[in-house]
């Protein structure tokens, strides 16, 4: 690419992202993507970190010349690393995902879900694993914390657009209460092994009691801050974009999924959606 092109395509990346109030991103499929910095990050945010990074660059890099239409709400991906499920394939995969809300705003997990849902081209997830955005510092999850994102993964139960929902790192007691207060029941429940090298026994008899699947992660409490966020952000941005101001911007949420093939338990592809939104001046 010659400098005039390329200052073209980076003056316009420049308008679009100062005029968007809204940046969303999907990394495309990690399973065969070939950008990615490294190839065994150490953990999920540093995954996060490169997949971000990695987006924003190969996008920046293939805008195209820009028009009068700068929209509220940017799209961020490449078009040829989307991972859509055809009709004939449905049936042999499981699609998986777990939320992270960064924010406590419900609509949020309405908008996730859609957008998963619109870019594998499904009209349901199979299973959708919220994480709650953390209590204050030297607090505890509680029911009440729990119960806005519950109701709101419950209406979309109802209105199938996901078949099953689970919960993370619920200790036996706040899983019972959850359990006894919900409509819509949790299927499951993510244990993180690095603060409980063993499932605790008393968490391990009520989920076989009612039939929920307890599950491992090593996910974070907090999958990225703010500060990384914009961090990422500014060292995915090219040459004569490192003006451009990251700060105002604040991560939404993050939806990780996967989608596996069932009759023989290997993930077919896995990757990110984003979602960050502009702070109001």
């Amino acid at each position: 690419m010659d400098m005039q092109n390329s200052n073209s395509i980076n003056t316009d990346a420049k308008m679009l992202l100062d005029h968007a109030k809204t940046l969303r991103f999907h990394t495309g499929n990690l399973v065969s993507r070939s950008r990615l910095k490294k190839k065994c990050p150490g953990s999920p945010t540093e995954e996060l970190q490169d997949c971000i990074q990695a987006t924003l660059s190969d996008w920046i890099s293939t805008t195209k010349p820009s028009s009068e239409d700068f929209p509220d709400t940017l799209d961020c991906f490449v078009p040829q690393e989307t991972d859509v499920i055809t009709p004939e394939e449905r049936e042999e995969v499981k699609v998986s995902a777990k939320l992270f809300l960064c924010e406590s705003v419900q609509s949020s997990i309405r908008d996730a879900v859609e957008m998963a849902c619109q870019t594998l081209a499904v009209s349901q997830l199979d299973s959708v694993i919220i994480a709650p955005p953390g209590p204050l510092e030297n607090d505890s999850q509680t029911l009440a914390h729990l119960q806005p994102a519950w109701e709101e993964l419950e209406t979309l139960v109802k209105s199938q657009q996901i078949a099953a929902i689970g919960t993370s790192d619920l200790d036996k007691d706040l899983l019972e209460q959850l359990y006894n207060w919900a409509q819509v029941k949790p299927s499951s429940n993510q244990v993180n092994l690095a603060s409980c090298c063993v499932m605790p026994p008393d968490l391990t008899a009520f989920a076989k009691e009612f039939d929920i699947q307890l599950l491992t992660h090593n996910d974070p409490k907090e999958l990225m801050s703010a500060g990384t966020f914009q961090e990422t952000m500014q060292d995915g941005l090219q040459d004569g974009l490192q003006d451009l101001n990251v700060a105002d911007w604040r991560l939404e949420w993050v939806l990780r999924y996967n989608v596996i093939v069932k009759s023989r338990g290997i993930i077919k592809s896995k990757g990110y959606l984003v979602s960050a939104r502009k702070a109001s001046p």
